[in-house]
């Protein structure tokens, strides 16, 4: 079997302070995963190692196929004069080449892929202009024309607004269904067994890695958030469950 991602022992510090420690994960492809645990549990790092943009201490991540990667909306300045579409057709410059020029079809991809998020009315609006559920609509489009293997998404859902996030995971539904592998950072504990198959649960350490049905229960969960947490996020969860009439 082919893996979208395979990690064995990673470990990774930021300066003297260790964030992930002999983490060895597999995760096959095809497969919509969320990164779970709680804050500082190494859950961005470990995709920024996947992606090279940390270099791990010990030990090693590896990814398949081209990949494509949504960062938190704090790390981009959206004072930058660049438009919406312009932003799109970034995702296009990795198929031309080193001297390669945008072409019709690559303006045609960013079109549709801003049509796809519902922002084709807003192309030539500067980004900073936007809502954070525009703003994560925007990235999430520029992820869609690259046509990856693999797209990775940290925290896409943070502070957007509630039809956004069932949008944005409707669209990675799609993504999945054709054979793509998606991976999310991701806070909601109610959500979980609605949006996710597989499931990574980190602190620090690998707690749990696997589908979602054996992962995500009440030990795995008390043993990454702690007890105290988890009896709240479990509270919420149930609670959640029962207002939609699942409970």
């Amino acid at each position: 079997m082919q893996f979208a991602i395979d990690a064995d022992e990673l470990t990774v510090n930021y300066g003297k302070t260790p964030v992930l420690w002999g983490v060895s994960l597999q995760v096959p492809r095809g497969k919509m995963v969320g990164i779970i645990g709680p804050n500082g549990a190494g859950k961005s790092t470990l995709l920024k190692a996947a992606l090279g943009l940390v270099k791990p201490l010990s030990g090693h991540i590896h990814l398949t196929g081209k990949v494509a990667y949504v960062p938190q909306r704090e790390s981009v300045d959206w004072d930058f004069p660049i438009t919406a579409r312009e932003v799109v057709l970034m995702g296009r410059y990795g198929h031309l080449g080193l001297f390669g020029r945008l072409k019709k079809e690559d303006f045609v991809a960013a079109d549709e892929a801003l049509k796809a998020v519902g922002m084709a009315e807003f192309a030539g609006r500067q980004i900073g202009q936007f809502s954070g559920g525009q703003q994560q609509r925007l990235f999430f489009a520029r992820a869609l024309v690259q046509n990856a293997d693999t797209l990775l998404l940290d925290e896409p859902f943070a502070g957007v607004d509630l039809t956004t996030e069932k949008v944005l995971v409707e669209l990675l539904k799609k993504q999945k269904k054709q054979g793509k592998t998606i991976f999310v950072v991701h806070h909601d504990l109610p959500t979980v067994e609605e949006y996710f198959d597989w499931l990574i649960l980190l602190n620090s350490r690998l707690v749990a890695s696997g589908p979602v049905s054996e992962v995500f229960k009440k030990e795995h969960l008390a043993s990454a958030f702690g007890k105290s947490q988890f009896l709240f996020d479990e509270a919420t969860r149930l609670s959640a469950k029962s207002t939609s009439g699942l409970v």
